[in-house]
C-alpha cells in the first residue's frame, strides 16, 4: 500500500498505479460523527484541485469532500450508497470515496505526508 498524502481540507490520497485513490481522514470522520449519506462524483468528470467534489452528510453536518488534485474520476465507492457507515469504520481503507486519474502527477508531491498532516492538525488543536 503506498503511502498516504493529505490536504489541508482532510481528504487523504493513495496512488494505486496510474489512478489515486481519495476518502476523508480518520480525524475528518471523527469530527463528522456517525455518517448517514454520500453524495459522489460522477464518472468521467473532470475536476480541478481544491474543487468540491463529493458531499458527506452525519448526525452533525454536511461537508463537501473536495478533489486534492486535478484530474478525471474514474472509479466511485457505491459501497457507500448501501453502507455509507463504512467511512467511519474503515476511513483510509473501504471507506474511500472516489479515483482519479491525475492531470499532473507533480501535484501530490505538494500534498502533506501523514507527519506533516499530524503537525497540521496539532497546530489546529
Amino acid at each position: 500500500m503506498s503511502e498516504l498524502r493529505y490536504t489541508k481540507d482532510h481528504e487523504w490520497l493513495r496512488m494505486d498505479g496510474d489512478t489515486a485513490t481519495v476518502g476523508i481522514s480518520d480525524h475528518a470522520q471523527n469530527a463528522l460523527g456517525d455518517v448517514v449519506f454520500v453524495d459522489l462524483p460522477e464518472i468521467g468528470r473532470e475536476v480541478a484541485a481544491g474543487e468540491p467534489v463529493a458531499v458527506v452528510e452525519s448526525v452533525k453536518a454536511a461537508s463537501d469532500v473536495y478533489a486534492p488534485i486535478a484530474g478525471r474520476i474514474v472509479e466511485v465507492n457505491s459501497a457507500l450508497a448501501e453502507d455509507p457507515g463504512l467511512v467511519n469504520r474503515d476511513p483510509t481503507g473501504e471507506g474511500w470515496f472516489f479515483r482519479i486519474e491525475p492531470r499532473d502527477p507533480a501535484e501530490i508531491e505538494a500534498l502533506m505526508d501523514e507527519a506533516a498532516y499530524a503537525a497540521f492538525l496539532e497546530s489546529q488543536a
